[in-house]
């Protein structure tokens, strides 16, 4: 198995001396004299005694090697060792040199205790919590939290603490081109378009946060409008006049996905050039061209706290980059079609579905395996069919083209059928389906798909579901957001047991604003009365039209404040044709994007959950009657 492919823990663990010296055990500072003093001189001729137990020694150094390596492989351990005041590297290796392995991780572990208290106390500040919140635990919460996040496993129930009903919207663009992608690193946002451009924005910050008061007199002035439309940075585009350049190290055709890295150092984009091209996040200069695919990269995906970054192409093959070394590692095979979208998180794993071979493959990178997960519904035949809907209208999944993973062993697909399906590795088959997740498009006119003057409404076709063209989820948490062309951004959870996925709401409702009275419009003459006629009917038209205006192609999501005590940022990309094809085009569609702010949901304290002077709702009722 290749280095890249162990842990720095593990490559500790191999390391061996070059010298063919027996390990010694370090031994506290009060012995040194008696080990030294019975030791004999190396000048000093004729056999001498060996050592009484030499394999046990070298057995006890043996493990404190491991179980040191292990210590000094973990993040954590490194940012205790990093935050730990004013004790620098050497001064803590000098005071600690005598200690055992196990002195050594529970020292690690009081200060991980030590500031992560800190830390919660800090925050109850924040929120000015009472003594009656204490009882909560906070502390313990935060240390459950950690250990799940290091295991993979789900944490955090979001859906119920967010209030979706209440999100606020911001619609904008910047030109004419149908947004394919987006990636968010806070503050930041990156997206790509069909016409060539990579942009970088920065996002707005919450209205509370905009404009702080530094002083305490009351500002005679009214407070400024906050800013709400996000602020463009920098661009780049594609250049294909310089298709035929081999040392060129940008696009020559235009980016079609885009992910930033969490450390903000870089942005990887992919496109139809067959290039994936790693781009600095300051100026978005590229800084390395990789050209291993074979035909178009239509998805990448960090791994989750690395600079690890997998791709997949129209090649059918899946590939691992490794950008710390700006270097190609490995190609993984399998798919027997166009690979459609990838996702991964803390492990060395990766999920990609292969459009129309209808599966799903989970990719095991260092024991070079993999597990495969059929699709392909058979439509109205295994569903219940709604009662007045046409049979036709329950298709075959035909393409899977959207995956994205809650954890570790957890993740969901959207296919063209408009089908939402829950898979875990534990099974083969998906756990649960949702059919339809966006509905059916509306039916055609008989004049629409027939040039006769009185076509046979027969011939209409049953209406189509709406296919899934964005899938996000919020990593180890149970939110799970899609897109398609209804005009909303829709909201699932995932139910306690892991085994369902529920709706929750709807992120793009239509506006219904008043219209303009018919007594309003002048009548002067023919001309201008049509021509108002057509203003009104414009602006009746916009009105009530969706908040969302095209094919969602993809989204985005971070939380706002400290572990996520502001709400949830969303960011959808719209455009007027799907990010991979134009065999459907959108008229009244819009290329641009639109931010959606969730609020969270206030906290009751505990009086107003158990009524007031600690006395609970019934008993209130009870004193009542």
């Amino acid at each position: 198995m290749p280095s890249f492919f162990t842990t720095p823990g593990a490559q500790k663990k191999r390391k061996r001396s070059a010298t063919n010296e027996a390990p010694k055990k370090r031994l506290a500072t009060a012995n040194k004299s008696a080990s030294s003093k019975s030791k004999p001189s190396s000048t000093t001729k004729g056999p001498t005694k060996p050592a009484p137990a030499p394999k046990k020694k070298a057995a006890i150094e043996r493990d404190e090697s491991i179980s040191g390596s292990d210590i000094d492989s973990d993040d954590d351990a490194k940012d205790l060792h990093d935050g730990s005041g004013s004790d620098d590297g050497g001064s803590d290796d000098s005071d600690h040199e005598g200690e055992t392995a196990a002195e050594r991780r529970l020292r690690l572990a009081e200060r991980y205790l030590e500031r992560t208290r800190k830390e919660v106390e800090i925050q109850g500040d924040e929120y000015a919590f009472d003594a009656e919140e204490i009882d909560r635990d906070y502390l313990a919460e935060r240390l459950q939290e950690d250990a799940a996040e290091t295991k993979g496993k789900i944490y955090r129930r979001l859906a119920t603490e967010l209030d979706f009903a209440k999100a606020d919207h911001i619609n904008f663009r910047w030109n004419s081109g149908t947004v394919t992608s987006v990636s968010v690193c806070a503050p930041y946002a990156y997206t790509t378009t069909k016409d060539g451009y990579l942009t970088k924005w920065k996002l707005q910050d919450l209205p509370k946060d905009q404009w702080p008061q530094t002083t305490r007199k009351k500002p005679k002035k009214p407070p400024a409008p906050p800013k709400r439309r996000p602020e463009r940075i920098c661009f780049t585009k594609s250049q294909p006049s310089k298709a035929k350049e081999k040392t060129f190290q940008g696009h020559t055709a235009a980016p079609v996905t885009v992910r930033a890295s969490q450390d903000g150092k870089y942005v990887v984009t992919g496109g139809l050039d067959r290039k994936m091209v790693v781009h600095n996040a300051a100026d978005l200069r590229p800084i390395r061209a990789f050209t291993q695919h074979r035909d178009a990269v239509t998805g990448l995906a960090f791994r989750r706290g690395t600079n690890q970054i997998f791709s997949c192409s129209k090649d059918r093959t899946v590939k691992v980059f490794s950008l710390d070394e700006l270097a190609y590692v490995e190609t993984l095979f399998g798919h027997q079609d166009e690979i459609m979208d990838v996702d991964a998180l803390g492990q060395e794993r990766c999920v990609s579905v292969g459009a129309r071979d209808r599966t799903a493959r989970y990719w095991k990178v260092p024991e070079e395996s993999q597990l495969v997960f059929r699709g392909g519904g058979e439509g109205g035949k295994k569903q219940k069919i709604p009662a007045g809907m046409d049979p036709a209208s329950a298709a075959h999944e035909g393409s899977m083209d959207r995956v994205a993973m809650i954890d570790d062993e957890t993740f969901v697909t959207g296919s063209d059928n408009g089908d939402i399906a829950l898979w875990s590795i534990q099974r083969k088959k998906a756990l649960h389906v949702i059919p339809r997740a966006h509905g059916l498009e509306p039916p055609l006119k008989p004049t629409e798909i027939s040039a006769d003057v009185s076509p046979d409404p027969s011939i209409v076709p049953a209406p189509q579901p709406r296919g899934i063209t964005a899938l996000r989820t919020m990593p180890y948490s149970d939110i799970i957001l899609s897109g398609s062309w209804d005009g909303c951004v829709r909201v699932w959870r995932l139910s306690q047991d892991k085994k369902k996925i529920e709706a929750v709401d709807v992120l793009g409702q239509e506006e219904q604003t008043a219209l303009v009275p018919a007594g309003s419009l002048p009548t002067e003459n023919g001309e201008k009365k049509e021509k108002k006629k057509e203003k009104k009917k414009a602006s009746e038209e916009d009105a009530n039209s969706p908040i969302v205006r095209g094919f969602i192609n993809d989204i985005a999501m971070f939380e706002r404040g400290e572990r996520g005590k502001d709400g949830l940022c969303v960011v959808a990309v719209t455009g007027k044709e799907m990010r991979l094809g134009r065999w459907k085009y959108m008229k009244e569609g819009r290329c641009g994007l639109v931010v959606f702010e969730v609020p969270k949901l206030p906290k009751k304290s505990k009086k107003e959950a158990n009524g007031v002077n600690g006395h609970s709702a019934e008993d209130e009722e009870e004193d009542n009657e």
